[in-house]
């Protein structure tokens, strides 16, 4: 579907060769090791550990007797952990290819909401077109700043632990664009081909436009210069009765891919859609949001990140499957979106801290100004076809808007500081009260997702931190048990948070179990040999079946990411642990009536406070 052209995109996997300073950077690559695969029998026992919270007894015993049957000398499990080994040995990374076809590029519902995660900036203080366009244009300087690091191979590896990290997504977030696909969708990126894109696209009442962001003689161009070409931007797109052909990158996958096809056979179109995947990033200048309570306002500006608010508003204003779009609204409220496929948060957020700091920076004294060229408007021949898919999308775009559950909350009264104090990582403190928030909501622990990084591996992308523990879950029961001393619930959180601390160790260094569990079952697949019973397990659904997906995105500015549910009755938790405050954004489905992001917050609040007055109230004892 997609010909080669001059650039020739390369798929992500790839290692990365830039021009300047070559060998710094695949230096630095090729001294990371490489992910193991655990070890079988150690997987498995703590596949039975993890199941033991979240099933019955009935069913535990019969997974018991199926992991019995997969781990037998010579049976099913063994087979396929030699094939894991054998695919360790000739891959990179034996899992990197794997998650990004499986969670990424062959899943097909809509990348909004379902996937890609929104990131709330700082509310700026400007009311008025010139101070959102100048803002703006600060903004594509600093990212611009951001982008010569990456090119000159200077970003500063990152650390975990004293381990240098993998920096591979850094040189994923620009120039790279997903591309819709029947079955599978593919990701291409424009930054490694011989002639790198020198523009960045701009969209503004959805129409389309091409900015050179770089000078004849290669220098960037500056904050002034930038501006003055986002006001020719904004002046030859006033009119409003545009068709927002942007929204047809909010549909499902299969969808969206046919209406592709459909629409780049125009050749004036693919040149358009090519000018828009080729672009560096995207800029979306939005209408501004309807003034409400400050309260309300976080959670609507999260929405907006997310999917925009719709066709009537700020929808059709976005290229969803870009992997970078900032968002800047003319009432001041600020942000991103980005589709998840080549990257994880962190290197998002990394970005995020160097740009907003950047655009606190005074100007400059500059030198007279150059006549630049007008930016070059992106047409788009929209033929009845066309014109019905949009009209589709913009059905399903709104249904999905309304089924959205989002709520902000800026927990106030302490932050990660209190938890380090009593010597708790703060991670760990959130996870078991978003445990105990949960079960005093359902009577219940559920499968519980958290993010772990992979980066001290090569390639590496995450693994799963499972927060529901056999420790967690006897913290949870004992808390409002009158019959249990406060000593001993104590006692059992800080058990509990100690067994997250536990696991997440495990997870990071690569001995976590769902991406072992995950690989075995894909062996099975690539082997053409049955489905071993043990993934066919109803225990095995369960406990793939997050009914809290929640991952912790800690940033130097204080801003939150946002993202979806992962299941049609769970919540998306994701939060952001400042000095003296957390950032929380949790989500839900409106479809389902057993879940409510308001109610779960409040839960989560209160779960924080009553765990920080039983530490209060029972001292640790100094023997």
């Amino acid at each position: 579907m997609q010909k080669k052209e001059a650039a020739r995109p390369s798929t992500l996997v790839k290692p990365v060769a830039l021009r300047k300073l070559p060998g710094r950077y695949l230096a630095h690559q090729e001294g990371l090791p490489a992910l193991p695969v655990p070890p079988l029998q150690q997987t498995l026992d703590r596949y039975l550990l993890a199941l033991q919270p979240v099933i019955s007894k009935e069913e535990l015993s019969h997974t018991n007797q199926l992991v019995e049957e997969f781990r037998k000398p010579g049976g099913a499990g063994e087979r396929l952990q030699k094939g894991l080994e054998r695919r360790a040995r000739k891959h990179e990374n034996w899992l990197s290819d794997w998650w990004l076809k499986t969670a990424y590029l062959e899943y097909r519902l809509p990348v909004v909401v379902h996937s890609s995660p929104g990131v709330v900036l700082p509310k700026q203080d400007f009311q008025d077109r010139q101070g959102q366009l100048r803002f703006a244009a600060k903004l594509i300087e600093g990212a611009l700043d951001f982008k010569t690091m990456i090119d000159n191979e200077t970003l500063p590896v990152e650390s975990l632990g004293g381990k240098p990290l993998c920096m591979n997504q850094y040189y994923q977030l620009l120039s790279s664009c997903r591309i819709p696909g029947p079955k599978r969708d593919s990701v291409v990126n424009y930054a490694k081909g011989k002639k790198t894109p020198t523009h960045i696209s701009v969209v503004h009442n959805f129409q389309f436009f091409e900015l050179d962001v770089y000078s004849s003689d290669g220098s960037p161009l500056t904050t002034d210069q930038i501006f003055i070409q986002l006001e020719k931007i904004w002046n030859t797109s006033l009119q409003t009765n545009k068709e927002p052909i942007g929204i047809l990158t909010t549909n499902h996958r299969n969808s969206w891919a046919k209406a592709y096809s459909n629409l780049i056979k125009d050749k004036t179109n693919k040149e358009s859609v090519r000018s828009i995947e080729k672009s560096i990033f995207t800029v979306c200048l939005d209408a501004p949001i309807p003034r409400v309570s400050d309260d309300i306002y976080r959670s609507r500006v999260a929405a907006q990140m997310l999917h925009g608010g719709g066709s009537r508003w700020n929808s059709g204003n976005r290229w969803f499957d870009k992997t970078l779009q900032f968002i800047i609204a003319e009432d001041g409220s600020c942000g991103l979106v980005y589709e998840h496929a080549p990257a994880e948060g962190p290197p998002i957020i990394s970005l995020v801290d160097h740009v907003v700091e950047y655009t606190k920076k005074p100007e400059m004294v500059r030198s007279p100004m150059v006549p630049l060229p007008m930016p070059k408007k992106l047409r788009f021949n929209i033929t009845p076809e066309v014109k019905n898919d949009i009209e589709k999308a913009k059905q399903n775009l709104n249904i999905m808007v309304q089924d959205l559950d989002i709520k902000v909350l800026v927990f106030h009264y302490f932050g990660k500081n209190f938890p380090k104090s009593e010597k708790i990582s703060p991670d760990a403190f959130i996870q078991i009260a978003l445990q105990l928030a949960y079960y005093r909501m359902y009577g219940q622990v559920c499968s519980t997702y958290e993010s772990a990084s992979l980066r001290m591996f090569r390639l590496g992308r995450t693994d799963t931190i499972r927060s529901a523990s056999i420790d967690s879950a006897a913290f949870v029961a004992a808390m409002d048990d009158s019959g249990k001393q406060d000593q001993e619930k104590s006692e059992l959180l800080r058990r509990a948070t100690q067994a997250h601390r536990a696991y997440t160790d495990l997870a990071i260094s690569g001995n976590a179990i769902d991406r072992h569990l995950l690989g075995l079952k894909l062996q099975a697949i690539e082997d053409l040999v049955s489905m071993p019973e043990l993934f066919m397990d109803t225990s095995y659904a369960v406990a793939m079946h997050f009914n809290l997906s929640t991952s912790q995105v800690p940033a130097k500015t204080d801003c939150f990411m946002c993202f979806g549910p992962v299941v049609p009755d769970g919540y998306g938790v994701c939060y952001n642990p400042m000095a003296e405050h957390i950032n929380f954004a949790i989500s839900a489905f409106n479809s389902c009536s057993e879940t409510n992001a308001a109610r779960l917050a409040h839960y989560l609040e209160k779960a924080l406070l009553d765990m920080r007055h039983l530490l209060q109230s029972n001292p640790k004892s100094k023997l």
